[in-house]
């Protein structure tokens, strides 16, 4: 397996809101772990709650006992749900907080995914696949055939999202399994990227580039393309063996 990931502040915003963590070794009970949040609030607010809800996320795991690891993803992700709310509460630069998360695991040649806000993970194969659902505004008028995507990718409210770690007590996360086929690759990204980046775009990049030099293609089109947002990269090669 090789991985590669990175955050970029964007050209327009002043602060990175982006937060990645990435670990091909195990994290407590997991054999590999994958994340990307993207946070939203005013002041500092953002670039708090992402990296915090990764923190309290990794926290959790680390320090739980051992158990369905999707029930652990679960669990972990409410866990920082309820963190983040405790902040916002505490301090009142912090309110209004939140975050998307996107956080993945390979077990068994299965790739196991949960989901909450709109970052999103694509498999590509012989073609590029979402596989998570995003929860915002203009995901939910595309699903009820109002907009087109590509409608949706410039609607100026594009950026209001239904749901995110700390907006609101009861954090509903979607869970998605894939199971991977030699030659699939893995892409996780913030809307830094997505928005920025049409889904064809992407699939030329990452099949077409070194895997070592993607995320910098990646970050490098999003930027010739405007970088009006923060950009969070994360690309999985879950076959390709490092050679030294």
């Amino acid at each position: 397996m090789r991985v590669f990931g990175k955050t970029d502040v964007g050209l327009v915003r002043k602060i990175n809101q982006d937060f990645i963590f990435y670990s091909r070794e195990s994290v407590g009970a997991f054999p590999n772990l994958f994340i990307v949040a993207d946070g939203m609030g005013g002041h500092n607010a953002g670039d708090f709650a992402s990296r915090y809800a990764v923190e309290c996320f990794l926290s959790y795991i680390k320090n739980s006992k051992p158990d369905a690891l999707i029930r652990m993803v679960d669990e972990g992700i409410k866990y920082a749900n309820k963190k983040i709310m405790e902040k916002a509460a505490e301090d009142e630069n912090l309110r209004g907080m939140g975050t998307t998360m996107v956080v993945a695991y390979i077990e068994d040649g299965q790739l196991f995914v949960a989901n909450i806000g709109d970052s999103r993970l694509y498999l590509l194969d012989k073609q590029i696949n979402q596989v998570t659902e995003d929860h915002s505004f203009v995901a939910t008028l595309v699903r009820a055939g109002e907009l087109t995507p590509a409608e949706a990718r410039v609607h100026p409210d594009k950026n209001v999202i239904t749901r995110a770690v700390g907006a609101a007590e009861n954090a509903k996360v979607d869970f998605f399994e894939v199971d991977l086929e030699p030659g699939d690759q893995i892409l996780m990204c913030s809307d830094g990227l997505s928005n920025m980046v049409e889904d064809e775009v992407l699939y030329d990049i990452v099949k077409n580039t070194y895997i070592g030099d993607v995320v910098d293609g990646l970050i490098d089109e999003a930027k010739r393309n405007g970088g009006s947002d923060n950009i969070a990269v994360i690309v999985i090669d879950p076959f390709d063996v490092e050679v030294n």
